[in-house]
């Protein structure tokens, strides 16, 4: 069986695929994407080297940009982690048929190199070493700068693969961001300056590019030996059986009626994959200010830090709560078959959104070092998601009939059918209104008079919370049999 043979299966698959021939505007928008993103690169790749030339003149612009580099390598791992879609084979049929398991292998492995986030890179690295070259570059040592970087990127491809597959992997690559981090905060080494050491050498001495190699071919074949263990029947076909472990929440019985709902819900979280990958990426939204905070030139546009202050305790509430009902898909036909009235189970989601923000809260405590304006922001940003954010968090959610794999990891792009216009629409205010609500009392009258209006807006939401429940209510009980349908449509 050649590769030929196996794109053409892929191609087959594609095209035979349910969802080919649905969300075409999705796919449009999509592409236009992609145009944009690939365009952007290659400006640049072109412009870089002027840019860095430009910025710091005394310095040679190369030495600039190598020294900068480590901020795309550690921005495109995080990128891979979050949003890559790894390559997917069926190789149940090809099991029983008389096909190399080495080929197989090396197809998927090839295959994962055919990703936007592979390509992107090349937009940049080759325009960028063109203009080394015009500009009197040597060109064979630009050859090797290029092969060295090149191999960076694709071993931090088969890395994410590694990441992916094996936790071991994942705690290890957070072990080395966290002592790399640590020991650069408190000054023993500036790793920054140590990667710009060794990206030069890549250039001023070529043979230093036996590195990079070196380690990409060690990372394809940890990947290689990784598939090529599990690539057996009685492996892929065998049930794992694993002790379930129960768990005492007693605690949430004070909630009355909609206890059973919450604890479901927890349940859920702590035991599925995508529930966990949504709560680290809500966590990962705390750090949201510190992109707004530090920066100088935002200081005099306070309408953009109360942007920041939503996102900082609102993670959780925009990551999970956009899946409601998604969740649930699962068993959602036998939770609606049961008597128990759909205000409960809103209620129950709504309390959950809640809680999220209120954690967040209080993890956002270290903002006080930028002083009391700006965590009176985030108190007010925590608020407006408690009392107004939360309800139109829901009614988008009315709308997202997209099942979801609890065991599954997401990725960004993964399942373009999930993507509704109605429901980004609904979306906008969430940001948009407390900026508004903000802005213009702040213009008016004063900065105060302007944080007391988001905090009032939400405080207000909450006083009409049953008015907005009963809304929200009749918005998904109108839609609950086309909700039961979809969910219950394989793709």
């Amino acid at each position: 069986m050649q590769i030929s043979d196996f794109l053409r299966l892929e191609w087959l698959q594609f095209r035979r695929a349910a969802y080919f021939q649905k969300g075409l505007i999705v796919k449009i928008f999509l592409a236009f994407i992609v145009l944009y993103f690939s365009a952007t690169a290659l400006l640049l790749g072109v412009g870089v080297f002027f840019i860095a030339k430009k910025t710091v003149p005394d310095v040679d612009p190369l030495v600039t940009v190598n020294n900068v580099l480590i901020l795309w390598i550690v921005a495109d791992v995080l990128l891979r982690y979050f949003f890559q879609q790894l390559p997917v084979l069926n190789v149940k049929p090809l099991m029983s048929l008389p096909v190399s398991r080495h080929r197989v292998v090396r197809f998927v492995l090839l295959k994962s190199l055919i990703s936007f986030f592979n390509i992107l890179p090349l937009l940049i690295y080759i325009p960028f070493a063109v203009v080394l070259v015009f500009q009197d570059y040597n060109p064979f040592q630009v050859l090797a700068w290029f092969v060295g970087i090149l191999s960076i990127s694709l071993s931090i491809n088969f890395a994410n693969f590694l990441v992916n597959k094996n936790n071991k992997y994942l705690l290890a690559l957070l072990s080395l961001f966290f002592l790399a981090g640590t020991l650069n905060y408190f000054g023993i080494f500036d790793a920054a300056a140590i990667a710009g050491i060794g990206f030069n050498a890549l250039y001023d001495q070529p043979f230093w590019v036996t590195l990079p190699l070196i380690l990409l071919f060690f990372l394809y074949r940890a990947n290689w030996n990784l598939l090529f263990k599990g690539f057996y029947l009685d492996d892929k076909v065998a049930q794992k059986v694993t002790l379930a472990g129960g768990s005492n929440f007693t605690w949430l019985q004070r909630f009355g009626p909609v206890a059973p709902f919450l604890e479901n819900d927890i349940k859920l979280i702590r035991r599925n994959v995508r529930p966990k990958q949504v709560l680290l990426a809500s966590f990962m939204f705390l750090f949201y200010g510190l992109f707004f905070y530090t920066q100088d030139s935002y200081s005099e546009l306070p309408a953009i830090l109360v942007f920041a202050s939503i996102f900082i305790t609102g993670g959780f509430l925009m990551t999970f709560g956009q899946q409601v009902p998604s969740w649930d898909s699962q068993y959602y036909k036998l939770l609606m078959s049961q008597n128990i009235p759909y205000r409960q189970y809103l209620n129950a989601k709504w309390m959950l959104m809640v809680f999220g923000v209120v954690v967040s809260f209080v993890l956002s405590l270290p903002y006080l070092y930028f002083g009391w304006d700006i965590y009176a922001m985030i108190a007010a940003g925590a608020l407006f998601n408690i009392g107004l954010n939360s309800f139109i968090t829901l009614i988008g959610g009315a709308l997202n009939r997209t099942p979801i794999v609890l065991n599954e990891k997401a990725k960004a792009f993964a399942n373009t059918n999930g993507f509704n216009p109605t429901q980004l629409l609904i979306g906008l205010p969430k940001v948009i209104l407390p900026m508004l609500l903000f802005y213009l009392p702040y213009k008016l009258i004063s900065f105060n008079v302007g944080l007391i209006c988001v905090a009032g807006a939400g405080a207000l939401g909450l006083v009409f919370r049953a008015q907005f429940l009963t809304l929200i209510e009749k918005i998904y009980t109108k839609g609950k049999y086309k909700t039961v349908a979809a969910f219950d449509q394989e793709s």
